[in-house]
């Protein structure tokens, strides 16, 4: 006896809804959490929009190393407004729905943050190695168009991947609409699908692997260069200098992965709370874009400087 194959699942019909489930928290509770969120939120826009605003009209800081920190804040920027504004709009209204076009936004901004960042900062990396390493042909390399062209590749590459990603998602059918999370991802949109997606998961799981994988060789290969060079020349003024140009670097790489390690290790203990989980998924977003201009402000001597003329005239009586 012949047996047919039949579909038996109903996908969900456009317009779809999504309710993120967010944080499990009374209406009461949302108000103090509101307060902190917007304070966050605020250091965080001063901190980057001043480091862009500083960088952007100062013809003395357009070199590569901070045309790239000023990728970084924008990127920051880029991060923490995806998750926090929504976030905030949850805490005082009490409305958790977005719709489907909403959601697929969110999902692109994340995931655009989260590989530019990694890609961003093995940049940086490798122009520290090359202004260490080789300071007398520093200015051959890193040339205007060089720099314009890294930066092209960082959002090109970037983009296309998250881009070939939700199309993939958009193409597959859904079968629920509660996304148990804080903010919409892919992964968070997938885990509704009615059936298995290896394919996507396979091309996100690769592309996240060769951008992080990749960034790390690159960091890698670029501070033992700087740490052998420093140890052939031996002299005090190279490591002075290394420390100086390099700890502004190093913390900021350190801070994103710590934030993302946390993430993974409080996923894997069950017996942590929902909502210490999501706390800790959201602290990507929150703490490397808030804590690095202050880090640009006190390492990077430059900045430092253009920041307190730029307050100073900004402030002072005209």
């Amino acid at each position: 006896m012949a047996e047919t194959e039949n579909v038996s699942y109903v996908p969900l019909k456009q317009p779809i809804v999504f309710t993120v489930e967010g944080f499990i928290i009374t209406r009461q509770q949302g108000y103090p959490l509101f307060v902190a969120s917007l304070i966050v939120y605020a250091v965080m826009l001063l901190g980057n929009i001043t480091v862009v605003t500083v960088i952007a009209t100062d013809a003395k800081l357009h070199k590569p190393m901070y045309v790239m920190v000023c990728n970084l804040a924008v990127c920051d920027l880029l991060g923490c407004t995806t998750v926090m504004t929504p976030l905030m709009s949850h805490f005082v209204t009490g409305n958790n729905t977005t719709a489907y076009a909403a959601a697929i936004f969110q999902a692109f901004c994340v995931h655009t943050y989260g590989l530019a960042v990694a890609t961003i900062l093995a940049v940086m990396a490798y122009d520290r190695y090359v202004a260490i390493c080789q300071p007398l042909y520093y200015h051959t390399i890193m040339t205007n168009r060089r720099l314009v062209s890294l930066c092209f590749l960082v959002w090109f590459i970037t983009v296309c991947l998250v881009v070939i990603l939700l199309i993939l998602n958009v193409q597959t059918p859904l079968c629920g609409t509660l996304i148990t999370h804080v903010y919409c991802s892919n992964g968070a949109i997938l885990r509704l699908a009615c059936i298995a997606t290896p394919i996507i998961n396979i091309y996100e799981m690769s592309s996240l692997w060769i951008i992080r994988t990749g960034g790390i060789l690159v960091i890698a290969f670029s501070y033992l260069k700087i740490l052998k060079a420093c140890i052939i020349k031996q002299e005090k003024n190279c490591r002075s200098k290394a420390i100086q140009t390099c700890a502004s670097h190093l913390t900021i790489y350190i801070l994103f992965e710590v934030s993302i390690l946390i993430i993974v290790m409080t996923y894997r203990l069950q017996e942590i709370s929902p909502n210490a989980k999501k706390v800790c998924a959201i602290l990507t977003f929150i703490m490397p874009p808030t804590v690095n201009p202050i880090i640009y402000g006190i390492a990077m001597k430059d900045i430092r400087k253009k920041i307190v003329k730029f307050f100073k005239s900004t402030v002072s009586p005209k």
